[in-house]
């Protein structure tokens, strides 16, 4: 019986992508749409003094401008919504590029030409945008306390005063954004008292939830909230929460009594929809001269708002990927005068990237190799915490050691001469440098629809989304593979609150999510058809038992006899209606593993650095497409290139406002950038999955891979780069 589950084969929306048939949030056409365009405060802090809209209301298409003065009354969601505070409800500014008008007119031109009719007066405070100047005032947010910000074991500050050899320096990296392809979009429709949103979302279910809620205090709430975002043009974190313009495009269509289109420009995403916070790492790491880890003191400050104290970047690794007796983390907020961040895609990278250069610099300290300091420091057990009482207990299955002999062996580590600046190409300085990769994912309570039709195909529903990585392709290979249909005959239908709710496409946990369910779907479809073709006299395989039928290829046979043989299609038309089941399985989240080697080659005199060579292995359990698992491995060596080499997001330090909202000056890797990528999995089923064995990934390739470029500079020129980017000017 030929498996489908771990085949590369191709993306089953592959075709409808690149012909245009894949209908994104914004391609939907609804009839009578108006066009919205938010005009954004040019100040970041203070309060609006006056809104003229005279002239943009005598605009030609122009139907209203909105204000705080006219706009719906709308409760503050819980999170995932992410600001604590929603726009227009009062005259108060928080950060530069918030919404304080929203223009609804025939066209996008129009309301974009009106946008820039609107006066808005404002008394203005001044704001604090620098994080440099306000670290006297880090404080620990309360909401966060022992939620992973500041958790430990042992008493690290006396063991590292005590230690042999330590290393005590401070790493840093700048706030970054997301930039997805498709920008943010939202197209609202009330019909008879319901609300149907088309959405660029991650999460269809928490957008309909945070849209719900912000609605229950209005006059007339919704009769129901239906959210719909079948394929995805990219998130990274950026469209898992719900952002304030979903909120005021449904508010907008209320007001107006028609349906409204709205798409961020992309400089208004800089401020409309997160971004990954400016973060300072203080890392502290003690050893023996053997090279076992004695103390780790962690401590690390995040941009945080006045009015939220979200901190979104864990330190996870620091506190469970080696083994170390003493380990503290302690995760701090610096209040400023911008937007609130958000998850950005691996957001534990930016903790990673510190604790993956220490251990670098702690193996030259020890003149050992950074692969055999990592090996003697490796855990087979989750380490513990004191905050949550957690004990050591075994992981269900780790092959991390496994990938770092993998990948050293194909990437030709023994090679390596480890002296600093000794490996020369022509005018070119060559360096080598590894990091592990690790990376949580979660679980999040998910159930499927699968149905069996009287042509025997299968449909399989569910409310999680296409993110881009594969999820309709995989979805159908584990419905196909249980049911024994061919994977032509089995449909997925994501991203759409209609169906039962399933997990967000967020956290690496679509899969331990969404795979269990669809497996036990399948299961109970196949064991329903197959128990309405051995009742039926009509059946040939009337009266085997159950136990003994097989199915393949769309045909139940008799293991005993395979010309007592019938079909789906035959058996459900037979029966003259279809068979209609449901899945769940609970599962629970972990870590992912792997390691990455990779070169560099770095022109000294003109401070040119190219990353010319990757090889990377990953421990992700069971591999359920070898095709998408490697698409992940790419594109996360190419967002690892784009946080060690590129991104930056500037502010300036007297308005508080982003200077380079665009991709002309914020600067993000393509195709020409990124270096041949030899991506090798160790694929072992591990015992703790409820998906058929199988972890979730996404996240994992992305976090060592700035550590290691890093590890690879020092390596060819002797030079310690901790923050990123490693712009020009810093290896000149």
């Amino acid at each position: 019986m030929s498996m489908l589950v771990g085949q590369g084969v191709e993306r089953v929306d592959g075709r409808a992508k690149v012909t245009g048939a894949a209908r994104y949030a914004a391609d939907n056409e609804v009839p009578g749409a108006l066009h919205g365009f938010l005009v954004m405060s040019t100040i970041a802090r203070g309060e609006v003094v006056e809104i003229d809209t005279r002239a943009a209301l005598a605009h030609p298409g122009v139907v209203a401008v909105y204000t705080h003065r006219d706009m719906l009354r709308l409760t503050v969601p819980d999170f995932p919504y992410n600001r604590p505070f929603i726009p227009m409800q009062d005259a108060r500014v928080h950060h530069s590029g918030q919404p304080v008008a929203y223009v609804v007119a025939q066209t996008l031109e129009q309301a974009q030409e009106a946008a820039n009719l609107v006066q808005v007066s404002y008394r203005a405070e001044a704001p604090v945008a620098r994080m440099a100047d306000m670290l006297d005032e880090a404080f620990l947010p309360e909401k966060f306390r022992n939620r992973n910000n500041e958790d430990g074991r042992g008493d690290a500050a006396a063991a590292f005063e005590q230690a042999e050899v330590r290393v005590d320096q401070t790493y840093s990296s700048p706030m970054q954004h997301h930039n997805p392809i498709e920008p943010h979009t939202t197209t609202a429709v009330w019909e008879d008292g319901s609300l149907t949103l088309y959405e660029s979302t991650q999460g269809v279910v928490f957008t309909r939830n945070m849209v719900t809620q912000a609605f229950a205090g209005t006059d007339s709430p919704p009769k129901s909230v239906r959210v719909v975002s079948p394929y995805l043009g990219g998130g990274f974190g950026a469209k898992g929460p719900t952002y304030p313009h979903t909120l005021l495009t449904a508010a907008a269509a209320r007001l107006a009594g028609r349906p409204v289109k709205l798409v961020l420009s992309r400089a208004q995403m800089y401020t409309s929809n997160g971004h990954r916070a400016e973060y300072r790492h203080h890392l502290r790491l003690g050893a023996t001269r053997q090279g076992r880890l004695t103390a780790i003191a962690d401590t690390s400050t995040a941009q945080v708002t006045r009015l939220d104290g979200r901190i979104y970047n864990g330190s996870d690794s620091t506190l469970h990927l080696y083994a170390c007796p003493n380990v503290r983390v302690r995760q701090l907020g610096v209040r400023l005068d911008l937007p609130t961040s958000s998850y950005m895609r691996s957001p534990e990278t930016t903790a990673h990237f510190g604790l993956e250069t220490a251990m670098d610099e702690l193996s030259y300290e020890l003149g050992l190799d950074p692969v055999e300091l990592r090996i003697r420091n490796h855990t087979e057990v989750v380490q513990p915490t004191d905050a949550n009482g957690q004990t050591e207990r075994p992981y269900g299955g780790k092959h991390l050691l496994e990938c770092y002999r993998a990948a050293a062996e194909a990437f030709g580590w023994a090679r390596r001469n480890p002296r600093p600046g000794t490996m020369r190409d022509g005018d070119e300085y060559v360096g080598w440098g590894m990091a592990t990769e690790t990376h949580t994912y979660g679980h999040i309570p998910s159930t499927v629809r699968l149905t069996i039709g009287l042509d025997g195909r299968a449909t399989v529903r569910a409310a999680t989304q296409e993110i881009g990585t594969g999820t309709y392709t995989v979805l159908s290979q584990v419905a196909a593979d249980e049911l024994g249909l061919p994977l032509g005959h089995v449909t997925t239908l994501l991203g759409d609150t209609a169906y039962p709710d399933a997990s967000l496409s967020a956290g690496s946990s679509t899969m331990p999510s969404v795979v269990g369910p669809v497996s036990e779907a399948a299961k109970s479809a196949k064991a329903a058809v197959i128990a309405l073709a051995i009742a039926d006299p009509r059946s040939p395989l009337h009266g085997v038992p159950a136990a003994e039928v097989v199915a393949e290829g769309g045909r139940l046979f008799s293991r005993g006899d395979r010309d007592r043989a019938d079909t789906y299609r035959d058996v459900v038309t037979r029966h003259g209606q279809e068979v209609d089941v449901t899945g769940r399985k609970p599962n629970t989240g972990g870590h992912s593993f792997g390691a990455v080697f990779l070169e560099v080659r770095i022109q000294p005199r003109v401070g040119r650095l190219r990353v010319t060579r990757v090889v990377t292995a990953h421990d992700l359990g069971r591999v359920l497409n070898h095709r998408t698992a490697r698409g992940q491995v790419i594109g996360g060596v190419t967002w690892g290139i784009g946080f060690a080499l590129m991104e930056h997001t500037m502010v300036d330090p007297v308005t508080a406002r982003v200077v380079n909202p665009n991709l002309s000056t914020y600067l993000v890797p393509v195709c020409a950038d990124t270096p041949p990528v030899e991506a090798l999995f160790v694929d072992q089923p591990i015992s703790d999955s409820q998906a058929l064995g199988a972890r979730g990934f996404g996240e994992t390739p992305g976090t060592g891979v700035p550590a290691a470029i890093g590890n690879a500079i020092y390596h060819a020129i002797g030079r310690r780069l901790r923050d990123v980017p490693f712009t020009q000017d810093k290896l000149l």
